[in-house]
């Protein structure tokens, strides 16, 4: 029986929209305690780590548990880049190139690089395919610096803007042509940080000039193709000085509104990077972060960990997808009616 794809998903309603949160589970199986706060509290979607996957047929059996737990075909995320951050690994899964891989073989013949990336993104889409996730958390976006921290490294393309522009519209593409939701990430851009936001909140001091020039630059350019109101956005923790010294971005209405909504243009849907990462220690207990993030412009919060306390604290108390979250998933989604 053929797994649900990004195609399969249904148009969410407006007046009973789910809660505005995605959540990892604890383990290989959906536990009774899970399925029945889940059913109770109607979490937008799910997210697959590592200790969720064993093999494809215990994947299957976990996916199909997810859509009867809330009743619905819910959107199932996984990070399966290549390189480093691939959830889903051998023996029963290929390992995979990272990012960096395909903008070092782009550089030396465009057509090459573009191609590898290519036949990739078409294996690792019918990876997933076949176990029934239907959102990829990729390509990474971010431009590589300097400074750039080792946890972003070889996740991202190149340093060159344009080669990671190119790179992540292939991979969008041929992601969404293959009937799986690609999330680019981290918008407005990771790739000046110098600390890892799993660890510490960092904070870029780059004008907002300098980052219109690079980093801004390949979210602008995937915006110009026909399927990018396909593609979702991952709201980086990260405070950009120049437009909101206080606030990381994930939690900053000047940036998720101001910068990524109407100076870049981005009008998909948003989810926070993972709530539980140290980079929100300030902003307190996990449904203080869920709400943060929320109000902050984003129109669902990650939360990964799937520590039950944790989920359970936030799911009782998170709110509802708001009407305009409702109407970008419902476009994003509609999109691929027909692609596989």
């Amino acid at each position: 029986m053929p797994q649900p794809s990004a195609g399969d998903l249904s148009p969410l309603s407006e007046d009973t929209p789910p809660a505005a949160v995605i959540f990892g589970i604890e383990g290989t199986v959906l536990t009774q305690q899970e399925a029945d706060l889940f059913r109770k509290t109607d979490p937008l979607g799910f997210i697959l780590f590592a200790r969720n996957c064993d093999n494809p047929q215990q994947i299957r059996d976990l996916v199909l548990s997810l859509h009867q737990a809330v009743g619905r075909v819910v959107p199932v995320l996984i990070d399966q880049e290549g390189g480093r951050v691939q959830r889903m690994k051998p023996p029963h899964w290929k390992q995979y190139e990272p990012a960096k891989y395909f903008g070092d073989r782009f550089m030396s013949d465009f057509a090459k690089g573009r191609q590898l990336l290519q036949d990739q993104v078409k294996e690792i889409s019918a990876d997933l395919r076949s176990v029934g996730v239907n959102v990829n958390c990729a390509p990474v976006l971010d431009v590589l610096f300097p400074q750039t921290h080792a946890v972003i490294g070889d996740r991202a393309f190149s340093e060159d803007p344009q080669v990671v522009a190119a790179l992540g519209s292939v991979a969008c593409e041929f992601y969404a042509r293959s009937g799986i939701i690609p999330v680019v990430k981290h918008i407005p851009g990771h790739g000046r940080a110098a600390a890892d936001s799993h660890k510490n909140l960092p904070v870029v001091g780059a004008t907002q000039a300098e980052l219109e020039q690079v980093d801004f630059a390949p979210y602008r350019q995937l915006l110009t193709r026909d399927f990018s109101e396909a593609v979702w956005g991952m709201v980086a923790h990260v405070i950009y000085s120049d437009i909101d010294p206080k606030l990381p971005a994930s939690c900053s209405r000047k940036v998720i509104w101001d910068t990524i909504r109407q100076d870049i243009g981005f009008k998909g849907f948003l989810v926070s990077d993972d709530i539980g990462m140290d980079a929100l220690a300030a902003h307190g207990k996990p449904h203080r972060r869920a709400e943060d993030v929320l109000r902050g412009g984003c129109d669902a919060a990650l939360h990964c960990s799937g520590k039950f306390d944790e989920i359970e604290d936030i799911a009782l108390r998170v709110q509802k997808m708001t009407t305009e979250a409702v109407r970008r998933y419902n476009r994003s989604i509609s999109w691929y009616k027909g692609v596989v």
